[in-house]
């Protein structure tokens, strides 16, 4: 049996109200959000990780994004990035230089309130380290700026208005 998850329920201002929602269980109401976290990863020579969604995904499938997903009850923002990151890709970044690059909201109606945490990430990695979760990605690519803001042209690249200022 699938052990049930849990989200926290924030206030508008990101902080926590002591309620949780069950995981896609779309219940919030003005002002809850849940929060959803982000991972840019860029290597010195200034590429960065991004994978391909599954086909089968509701929204955005086969469309280029960076690893992210929503924080658990009690996680912490950055320690939901770590694992997001760590679980999709294989790669772990909690000893990488990193920084809290910006924070968004969204209000997507039907429940789903969800404020973003996008963190930056700067270290070094090779493609043999890059092991992408079979359930959530059809790939990976390591793609420079250019090739990110092309995808975005075409309208293949998940969030990218929101999140562009990540990979100046």
């Amino acid at each position: 049996m699938e052990k049930q998850e849990f989200w926290d329920i924030y206030d508008e201002n990101k902080v926590l109200t002591g309620k949780t929602m069950k995981r896609n269980d779309w219940i919030l109401g003005p002002g809850e959000y849940h929060l959803t976290v982000l991972g840019v990863i860029k290597r010195s020579d200034g590429r960065f990780l991004i994978t391909k969604r599954k086909m089968n995904k509701a929204f955005g499938a086969g469309w280029w994004e960076v690893p992210g997903g929503a924080a658990m009850a009690g996680e912490s923002s950055y320690q939901a990035v770590l694992r997001e990151v760590r679980e999709e890709t294989g790669v772990d970044v909690s000893a990488c230089d990193y920084r809290l690059a910006l924070t968004y909201k969204r209000e997507a109606g039907k429940g789903d309130n969800y404020i973003v945490d996008v963190y930056t990430f700067s270290c070094d990695f090779d493609q043999q380290d890059v092991h992408c979760q079979v359930e959530e990605t059809d790939g990976f690519m390591i793609a420079s700026a250019e090739e990110i803001a092309a995808f975005a042209g075409e309208g293949i690249f998940l969030h990218y208005d929101s999140i562009k200022e990540a990979f100046a």
